[in-house]
Order: structure tokens, then sequence, then C-alpha cells
């Protein structure tokens, strides 16, 4: 194979295998990350068949430690964790030292090194944020006390990990003549760089991506992003002898203060899934399937280990902490696990030669079955709390600072679900929110979910095209779904989920295109709603009105425009043809309504006596009177202040009616 092409070869293969591993890990109700180890397995140099180049791979994945680094920083805030410090901070210490012991005592039953011991209990220690977030969002629990307590908890892990990193060379690099001197001198140069970064770049690289961002050049601004984070990882490393993944995280929360943070953030992302699939595929193409089948025990008993010892020491260590029985049991479920900073650190070992392949092969198979695993004790909660509670003494110590705020969607019915809080969503927010109608909204952007939890609105935080949130919404005891997305395969994913979960539920879906909406009419009863149609519609409609024709015939013709849209079996000369019909039958006439003001000449009367369509031509066909509609009234009624009617005729006939339903002029 000529050599300028295997680079892109190993590419293609590599994301070819991952996509397949993904989609049937997500298939299997697994978090993506297993299909992503496994197609790195099976294109591995231990497995027949393809053989991808492990050094070219690896130098891919470089940078997807950068940018998920990187995406880390972004969304680290200092203020979310300060708001859990009593329960994550100690948690997370007490944790990571009970794992980080008990990992070495069992690399020493096993006969591994100081050093390789110590790096495995670090590597078990650290839970995987991916598979927290992901675990969070689709059991409906990110955006409650549990999820918050979770993910500070996992934030002070990421931290000591950066913490890790910079010490593992300096204790047990090649110049190990005076390791406290070399952990000293790389603290000290790692303070220098994170000052730099706090005080110089906190001004200067939020102001020159502002800058960029106004010379409204998309490209520019991405190129600017990836650059920024690029650039200042490889700085850290070449300069300040720091690891990657410090520079990496740094730029990250330097900028994630700036105004453009958000939009960092959406232009980052496709870089940080791809180059971040590239990594988990070169970390699967180190694990040698055959070594872990013989050396089953040990396998499993470090799987064991993680899920089983690292939740039963979680739940053991609430029994010290400020917080609810509920919450350390999502916490403890939520990491039994470890994942993508478990690779690095497992990384930095093997580079340091302080672990060797083999050994480091076992963190990943540990790894591996713990995120297969996840989900399982996710759906397990409910089961344990039960059976914690029938122990009362002890639940009673566990839950002793509970009882939480239940969650969001607990003992809602009757209710709307909103998918998307953008300008269109909150519209029908706020709307609702008026007619005291039930609601719930469910939206990814975790800004617009903490305003709308300060206002009283029942949310769910999360994706509901790319996760199983929208199990949590009670569609069955839900009025309707209303999806606002404004990307049309997240609405057809919504839309067919929902329809899976509620086959009778009354759907409104937007839709960009005429084809996307006719794709989502194939999915069911769908009501869709196309912007660019219904401003074409709407400005159609007031032309027809100012032109004179009936305000009644010309809804009646947008309606059935509206409708048709998406019919494929329709045409518009048959709409046409419908409005020429409805216009030649009733030109002229209209349909109005008009209210009675106090003292006007008709309040007492009857609607005989009025005799309305005697003195002016018109016909009362419908009276609203305190919110409730009545058509074609008796005759008998009698009419008061504040009654409304609707009134049919011609244009001068009701010009003619219209002073009898006015309050007489009072002579000055």
């Amino acid at each position: 194979m000529p050599h300028e092409i295997s680079l892109l070869t190993n590419i293609s293969v590599a994301l070819a295998m991952a996509f397949a591993g993904g989609f049937l890990a997500r298939r299997l109700g697994w978090p993506t990350i297993v299909g992503y180890l496994l197609a790195g397995i099976a294109i591995g140099p231990f497995t027949p068949g393809f053989v991808g180049d492990i050094a070219e791979i690896s130098q891919l994945a470089e940078l997807g430690v950068i940018f998920l680094m990187f995406g880390v920083g972004l969304h680290f805030s200092l203020r979310d964790l300060w708001s859990v410090k009593s329960v994550a901070i100690p948690g997370a210490v007490l944790q990571m030292g009970f794992c980080t012991a008990i990992g070495f005592v069992l690399a020493k039953y096993w006969g591994w090194s100081v050093s390789a011991g110590l790096v495995l209990g670090f590597a078990i220690s650290i839970a995987s944020t991916v598979v927290l977030l992901r675990g969070l969002m689709d059991n409906a629990l990110l955006n409650t006390i549990h999820g918050r307590v979770a993910v500070g908890w996992l934030v002070l892990e990421d931290l000591a990990t950066v913490l890790i990193l910079v010490l593992l060379p300096a204790i047990f690099g090649p110049n190990q003549e005076a390791p406290l001197q070399q952990a000293g001198l790389s603290l000290l140069t790692a303070a220098l760089f994170v000052g730099i970064m706090l005080f110089v770049g906190t001004r200067v690289l939020p102001w020159l991506l502002t800058q960029i961002a106004f010379t409204r050049s998309r490209e520019l601004f991405i190129l600017a992003v990836v650059a920024v984070a690029v650039g200042t990882a490889f700085g850290s490393a070449v300069i300040f002898g720091v690891s990657l993944a410090l520079g990496a995280f740094l730029a990250g929360v330097v900028l994630g203060e700036s105004t453009v943070s958000h939009q960092i953030g959406a232009e980052v992302l496709p870089f940080r899934e791809v180059f971040a699939v590239l990594f988990f595929v070169s970390i699967g193409m180190l694990v040698n399937p055959f070594y872990l089948i013989d050396h089953a025990d040990k396998v499993l008993a470090l799987t064991g280990l993680i899920v089983v010892g690292k939740t039963l020491l979680t739940v053991l260590i609430g029994l010290l902490l400020p917080c609810s029985g509920s919450t350390v049991l999502v916490v403890a479920a939520g990491l039994s696990q470890i994942g993508e900073f478990s690779f690095i650190v497992g990384q930095a070992g093997v580079s340091l030669g302080i672990m060797t392949q083999e050994q480091y092969s076992l963190i990943l198979a540990g790894a591996l079955l713990s995120i297969m695993l996840n989900p399982l004790m996710f759906r397990l909660l409910p089961g344990a709390e039960r059976f914690l509670r029938r122990r009362t003494a002890f639940w009673r110590l566990l839950d002793r600072h509970g009882p939480t705020m239940p969650p969001p969607q607990a003992g809602i019915t009757g209710h709307v679900v909103i998918v998307g809080c953008g300008r269109v969503g909150a519209h029908v927010v706020s709307v609702l929110e008026h007619l005291k109608v039930p609601r719930l909204v469910v939206e990814i952007d975790a800004g617009r979910v903490a305003e709308l939890r300060q206002r009283g609105v029942a949310t769910l935080y999360g994706d509901a095209a790319n996760s199983e949130v929208l199990t949590h919404a009670v569609l069955d005891q839900a009025r309707a779904l209303v999806v606002t997305l404004p990307e049309e395969s997240a609405t057809e994913m919504v839309v067919a989920a929902a329809r899976e979960l509620a086959p009778m539920l009354p759907i409104v879906a937007r839709a960009a295109t005429r084809q996307g909406g006719e794709r989502l009419t194939r999915l069911g009863e769908v009501e869709v709603i196309q912007p660019e149609l219904e401003g074409g519609l709407e400005v159609m409609r007031h032309t027809l009105l100012l032109l004179g024709y009936p305000a009644v015939q010309v809804q009646q013709f947008t309606d059935t425009a509206r409708r048709d849209t998406f019919d494929p079996t329709s045409t518009r000369a048959q709409e046409y043809l419908l409005l020429e019909k409805l216009v030649g039958a009733v030109r002229g006439i209209e349909i109005v309504w008009r209210g009675l003001e106090s003292g006007s000449l008709l309040a007492g009367k009857t609607i005989a006596e009025a005799n309305l369509r005697a003195t002016t031509g018109v016909s009362v066909i419908a009276l609203i009177r305190q919110g409730t509609v009545e058509a074609n009234p008796k005759t008998g009624t009698i009419l008061s202040s504040g009654d409304v009617l609707g009134l049919i005729g011609e244009k001068d006939q009701i010009a003619s009616a219209e002073p009898l339903f006015a309050a007489p002029v009072q002579d000055e």
C-alpha cells in the first residue's frame, strides 16, 4: 500500500468500524464508547483481518485527548462545584483515596511493582465523564440535586486527574534521583503556566475570539478555536513541560468565561466527537483479547472492584456526607465505572515504563466491562433504594439529611411536553403558563434549563433525539407533544420515539422544509408547522383581506393550503379552485365579533327585542358570555353588558349595527 494513502486508509477504516460498533452498542442499550473500544479490538494487531497502524492512529488520538480535555474545561463551572462543595469535595477525596489504596493492594497481591500498583489505583478511582453524563441524562437525573452532586464529584476527580498527570512524570520519570524535588519543580512549573493562563490568557484569548466573531466569518472563528485548543496544549508541553491534557483543559477554562463560549462549544463539538472516537479506537487496539481470556480471573476481580467495590464504598462514604440517601445511591451508580481519564492515566504509566502493556490491558478490560454494566446499575436504583429502606436503621443513618425534592416529572399528568425551548418553544411555554396548562420542557441547553427552573417550570435536561430522556416525560399521561427543534433529523427521531412510547399522543412538530414535513407525516398523525410556509400564508391572508375578500373564506383557504402542503395527493390547482368557489359564493359577507359596552342600547333586551336582522340586516350567530361560547343563541336570551356577539352580514350592514353596541355619548 502506498505510504501516502496509509493515513487516509487508517482513518477511514477506524471511523467505519467505530460507526458500526457504536451503532451496535446503541441498539443493545450500551454507551457508544463500548462500540468504539470493540472496533479498536477488531482492527488491532491481536485479531485477524485488517490491522490498523497503531502509531498513526495514536497520533490522531492525541487530538482526541486535547479536545476531550478542552471540552471539560469549557464546561467547567466553579460556581456549580461550589454549590455542592460540602458533598462533592470530601466525597471525591475520600473515594479516590480509598480506591487508590484498594487498587494498590490488589496490584501488590498480583505481584505488580509499587509504581504500577499506584497507577492502577489512580486509574480505577476516576470515573468517565462521558458515561456519567449519559447515564444521568438517560435517566432524567442531570438537572436534579442528585445529578448536580454527581457532576460536582466528577469535576473534583477531573481536577485530580490533571494533578496526577503533572506529578507522574516527575515522580516516575527517567530522572528519579530526587523525586520530591522533581515533583516540586513540576508543580511550580505547572503553577506558573496556570498563572499565565488565568491572568494573561483570560484577557487575551476571549478578546481575540470576540474580535474574530465580529468578522462574521465562521471558518475563521472555527480555525481560531481549534488553533487555540491545539496550540495551547502543544505550547504547554513544549515550553512548560506539562501535559497536553493540562494545557487543553486550561484553554477551555479560559474560553468558558468568554461571551462567545456557547458558540465555541457548538463549533468545537464535531472535532471533539470525531477525534474522541479515534482516541477510543486507539485504546481498543491495545487490548489483547487472548491475554484477557487467559487472565479472566484478574479481569473479573478488577471489574468487580470497579462496579461493586466502588458502589459499596460510595454508599459507606455517604454515611458521612450531608446529603440524602437517594443522592448517595445515584452517585454510587454513576461512578461505578471507569473510562477516558483512566485510559489517559494508564497511557502515561505505559509511556513512563512503569506499567506493561499487559497490565494496561487489564485497565482497558475493566473499563470496557464496567461501562457495559453501568446502564444496569441505574436500572437497579429503584430496587436498591427499596431494599435499603427496609433496613430502617441503616437507611435512617444514610438518609438523615433527606428527603430531597422529587423529580420534576413526578406526579405530572394532563401536561404538554415541549421539546426545545428556543424562541418558538419559549413562546409556547409562556402561553401555556398563562392558560394554567401543566407543561414539561425537555431542553439540552443548561442555561435555559436553569432559567426555566427558576420560573417553576418542570424541566428535563437532555437531548431528546440522542438519549432516553423522553422515556421520563410521562408521554402516556400527556395531552400533547410539541417539538420545536430546528434540526429536521432530530425532530424526526423525537417524533418516531414518541410514537413508540405513546401511539395516540397528538403531536405538533416543526419542519424546516416541505420534504421534512412529508417525512414527519409518514411517521403518523402529526400536525406539521413549517415557519416559511406559515409566513407565506400569513402574507397571502393579509393580501386577500386588503382586497376585500371575506375573512372566514380566506381563513378556510389558508387552513386547506396548510393541510394539503404535506399531502402528496393534493395539488395547488385544487386549492385555487376551492378558493374561487368559496369567494364566489359568499363575496362581500363578513363575520365579526362585537362586544356590548356598558349602557349600550341593546343591554337588557332579548335578541328578539333587539331585532337586529330587521333593523340592520345582520344576524346573530353566536354569543360569548363569561368565557362560554353559545352557537345560535335562543331569541329569548337577554343581552347584558360584557356579552360578545358573533354577527354575519355585509360590510354596510355591520357598520349600521355598530352604534347599537357602543355606550351612549354623554353631552358636555
